[in-house]
């Protein structure tokens, strides 16, 4: 393969609409016409210009840091290989003089610059769906249509986020399994998936106050909804914002068996009325989610976990509880303290009944290479039962 800086190629033009941007290129004598589609919201490049498999991954990264988008028109095995190959060469050496939380966003900062220059690398989605201009294209028509409904226009879509479009479907397919449950849950595309398993443990395992109703807030992919099902709570009101997460959650609840007892409402927290059992797994991070999938991690300034506990106490009946199941790990990071979380149940008017603890089993938590190894060996899920003071 020839390096060259910038394949011989007239630059693509990018037309902004009033609800879209267009782009439009010559091609084989006729004009071709695409939108700019982005599931992370991510404006179009500059520049686009169309490339071939004589692209090499030093030309590619030259390209990607000049802000130059590359739209491939080679083979699509040698696309994803050159992708790989450009992520290999976006590295950020870790700095051992940095606190914990200085590296967190050092890390935080490096995963938006390799998601930015890796998104440069674009190919066509024609309607059907298929990527039908690139030589050996896999079939990609049942994955994009479970991730973006109906392709019924020619789009403009990063080669990452089409290869995450088709592992979310294989996730999709196969299902996770979940040892509580001795079944699978099948997680869409953009919902967070429950591999991580000790959360769901907790939920099995903590003394249920009543198995009459429960609240299961922001519920995902309704994998809690089903633990608490499964332990015989007769009612169950799920809810959540994210339209995927409420059709993954109704998917999975039905699947299980377990549709006619749970109901799924679109809402921001919680439904109306008591319960005597409120559960919520809150995102448990303190920062700014940059993917859909951050939202499940990521909770700006806590803004979620405040109004969660805030609002808790008018949603319980006299006796009922609240099951706040979350991580610590922004505690172990510096961006938060355990001070700050009690502060914020004695805010709220809680009192903490009783906690139960785990370890994470995430390969990360014993990945030495991990430069936040430290803090993820320390971390700690807990299950606070809450009850009003």
């Amino acid at each position: 393969m020839i390096d060259t800086p910038e394949p011989q190629s007239a630059a693509l033009e990018i037309i902004q609409r009033p609800d879209r941007f267009v782009v439009e290129w010559q091609e084989g004598g006729e004009l071709h016409a695409a939108v700019w589609h982005s599931e992370n919201g991510a404006p179009p490049p500059g520049r686009i210009i169309a490339v071939n498999d004589d692209l090499t991954a030093a030309g590619a990264l030259r390209l990607a840091l000049a802000g130059t988008a590359m739209l491939w028109r080679g083979d699509f095995p040698t696309a994803r290989r050159l992708l790989k190959a450009l992520d290999t060469r976006i590295v950020r050496p870790a700095n051992r003089s940095r606190t914990p939380a200085e590296e967190f966003h050092a890390q935080r900062q490096l995963q938006s610059r390799r998601a930015r220059l890796l998104g440069m690398i674009l190919v066509q989605l024609d309607p059907s769906p298929t990527v039908s201009a690139l030589r050996r294209a896999p079939d990609v028509a049942a994955a994009c249509l479970h991730a973006y409904g109906v392709v019924s226009e020619t789009r403009l879509v990063s080669l990452r986020e089409l290869l995450g479009v088709s592992s979310a479907y294989h996730w999709f397919v196969e299902g996770v399994a979940v040892p509580a449950l001795g079944a699978r849950i099948h997680p869409h595309y953009g919902v967070f998936s429950p591999v991580r398993g000790e959360y769901v443990d907790l939920v099995a395992q903590a003394p249920l106050p009543s198995h009459r109703l429960a609240f299961d807030i922001g519920t995902g992919s309704g994998v809690l909804a089903a633990v608490l099902a499964a332990r015989g709570v007769q009612s169950i009101v799920a809810t959540d914002r994210e339209p995927r997460a409420l059709a993954c959650a109704r998917d999975n609840l039905d699947r299980l068996g377990y549709g006619e007892r749970v109901e799924i409402l679109n809402a921001d927290l919680y439904p109306a009325g008591r319960a005597p059992l409120v559960v919520c797994n809150p995102p448990w991070l303190p920062g700014k989610p940059r993917s859909p999938l951050d939202h499940a991690v990521y909770d700006p300034g806590s803004r979620m976990l405040r109004a969660l506990l805030d609002r808790l106490g008018k949603h319980l009946t006299p006796d009922g509880e609240g099951w706040l199941v979350i991580s610590d790990l922004a505690e172990h990071l510096g961006l938060s303290s355990r001070r700050d979380l009690l502060s914020a149940f004695d805010s709220a008017g809680l009192q903490v009944l009783d906690r139960l603890d785990t370890k994470p089993r995430h390969p990360r938590a014993t990945d030495h290479s991990d430069p936040l190894h430290a803090a993820r060996a320390a971390e700690i899920t807990s299950l606070w039962r809450l009850s009003p003071h």
